[in-house]
């Protein structure tokens, strides 16, 4: 529930802060006090879209907030914790607009996006705002109202699975016959490429590994010169290491033979001769596989010349070479195979539109049986709210797809017509006169009857509904003194499952209040600006009187507002 609302340098407002309770909280006030501006704040909790417009004039920003009671709400604290934001009993979400067009929101002071602020909204409260009732008469909604009745999400969820991978599908195959048309066009042009790299067919790593073998042979005649020089002074020359270290060894000899420490020297002498025999082999070797070839030189040069003319046209890298020839290889295979592809993925549509027909039947099939129940509940709700000859139908029919028509699902072999929402087209029905028949609710209708069809859809949805909050806007709207008491009413049996906020003209609907408020509108230093009170016992007398009898409240006008107040 929601426990406060703060709201300051919002429109009209310069700063007021309401704690609600539980039950039926019903705000009044003359037109134009603001009691509109309280639902717009309250919009911007839910994640409404907010303007500069409603910052107050002479501030440079507006701000709202709202304390939710969320302690036993699972719903919320599951959202909250995927979100990585630490659940508290209470949940305190702000939002700030300033006159730069910057909109701030917070959820538990931390900084969140309006999408998680609406997300959150959706779990607290269900804003029925003034004009809400019109949608009423636009038939595309029907089918939300049934379907929020009868808790069919597992069931939408199943069918909007199936139906967005037959749309995938189908949109493959659309691209994929697309690009059948498109690879016509460059069949030519990719053939002529896949023959020029693979007339090349470079390696992985195969430049760098060429530009190495050329720059050794390029240079063979001065590594043979450089190896002989290194070999002779190492083992074949004139005073050669090899040479000299032997004579060295010779000498160490004769002095360990004198002294035997000089031992360990003679056996790192040794060592040295041996490590100076095994360099000199390396070079040696290494110079009688040296080959002054001419023509490997320009066959490698060639072919290194033919690589990077590749990665210049390729993306300049043999990786980038090898990609797009494995890119174009695939392209130009399915240009070879576009039939066997289109047939399978005509295949995998055809499964799809039986497995979409099979649960968008599911669906069918429990909107069929809510349905009645709908009518039923309807039915009594609006007796109770004076429309007492009323017949309510919910019209659901399904369209069979014209043979033509390749946008289809199966349902028992017939093609049928389909939209996210399944094969249902769903219209609401009524008469409210005895004897006569039903006709569409858009045509037939009148404004006061339209609110309380709302209001007896909203009746029984709440009844199965577990959101906390509901808040109506004028649900009065087009309703007699007649038939107030009974609206009234309605709303009280309805605080028993929620909490209610409701804003009203009609004395009989703000009798009925377990919590009164009023809006007035005072000028403060030469500027209007709303204020918002809880008003005590008297003073909801002298308010039910205020809206029996307007500004000049008559002695006739409290006694009235007294016994309605008894009668509650």
């Amino acid at each position: 529930m929601l426990k406060s609302l703060e709201i300051k340098d919002y429109a009209l407002i310069d700063h007021i802060n309401i704690e609600f309770e539980k039950g039926l909280n019903i705000i009044t006030g003359e037109t134009g006090a603001g009691k509109s501006i309280l639902i717009d704040a309250m919009g911007l909790l839910l994640g409404e879209r907010a303007s500069t417009e409603v910052v107050r004039k002479g501030t440079q920003k507006s701000f709202v907030e709202g304390i939710f009671d969320v302690e036993n709400n699972n719903k919320v604290k599951t959202l909250l914790e995927e979100n990585e934001i630490e659940f508290q009993p209470e949940l305190i979400i702000r939002r700030e607009i300033t006159l730069k067009g910057t909109n701030r929101c917070f959820v538990n002071d931390s900084p969140v996006p309006l999408a998680l602020v609406k997300e959150l909204g959706d779990l607290l409260v269900d804003l029925h705002g003034q004009h809400e009732h019109q949608s009423l008469l636009r038939t595309e909604t029907h089918i939300t109202f049934l379907d929020e009745f009868s808790n069919n999400k597992k069931l939408i969820e199943d069918y909007k699975n199936v139906f967005k991978k037959l749309r995938t599908k189908q949109n493959e195959l659309y691209q994929l016959k697309a690009k059948e048309q498109s690879l016509k066009e460059k069949k030519e042009i990719y053939s002529f490429q896949l023959k020029e790299i693979d007339n090349v067919n470079p390696l992985p790593d195969e430049d760098e590994l060429i530009i190495n073998e050329l720059n050794i042979l390029e240079n063979s005649e001065k590594l043979m010169e450089l190896t002989d020089d290194v070999y002779n002074k190492l083992y074949d020359g004139e005073n050669s290491v090899i040479d000299l270290l032997g004579e060295v060894k010779h000498k160490l000899n004769q002095l360990a033979g004198i002294d035997k420490s000089f031992l360990e020297s003679e056996g790192e002498c040794d060592s040295a001769l041996s490590i100076i025999k095994e360099l000199s082999n390396s070079f040696r070797n290494y110079k009688a596989r040296l080959d002054i070839n001419p023509k490997e030189i320009e066959e490698k040069r060639e072919r290194i010349g033919a690589i990077n003319l590749l990665k210049k046209k390729y993306g300049g890298s043999i990786k980038k070479i090898i990609e797009h020839r494995e890119k174009i290889g695939k392209e130009l295979d399915l240009a070879e195979n576009f039939s066997s592809s289109i047939g399978n993925i005509e295949n995998e549509i055809n499964r799809l539109r039986i497995l979409a027909g099979e649960a968008a039947e599911k669906l069918s099939s429990t909107r069929k049986k809510q349905a009645l129940k709908v009518e039923a509940e309807v039915k009594n709700v609006l007796e109770q709210l004076g429309i007492v000859n009323a017949i309510f139908k919910v019209k659901i029919d399904q369209v069979e797809a014209d043979l033509d028509d390749g946008d289809y699902v199966l349902v028992r072999n017939k093609k049928y017509l389909f939209t996210e929402n399944g094969i249902d087209t769903i219209e609401f029905y009524i008469s409210t006169n005895a004897g006569e028949d039903v006709k569409p609710l858009i045509k037939v209708a009148s404004g006061g009857e339209v609110s309380r069809i709302m209001l007896s859809l909203k009746t029984i949805l709440a009844k199965s509904d577990k959101l906390p909050l509901l808040i109506f806007d004028e649900i009065d709207t087009g309703v007699s003194g007649r038939i107030a008491k009974k609206v009234g009413v309605a709303l009280k049996d309805l605080a028993s499952f929620h909490q209610i906020i409701a804003i009203t003209h009609l004395p009989q609907i703000a009798a009925m209040a377990d919590h009164h408020y009023a809006v007035e509108k005072r000028q403060v230093d030469n500027r209007a600006i709303s204020f918002i009170r809880k008003l005590e016992v008297n003073e909801k007398i002298n308010e039910i009187a205020k809206l029996l009898s307007g500004e000049n409240i008559s002695t006739a006008s409290i006694e009235s507002a007294k016994q309605l107040l008894n009668e509650r």
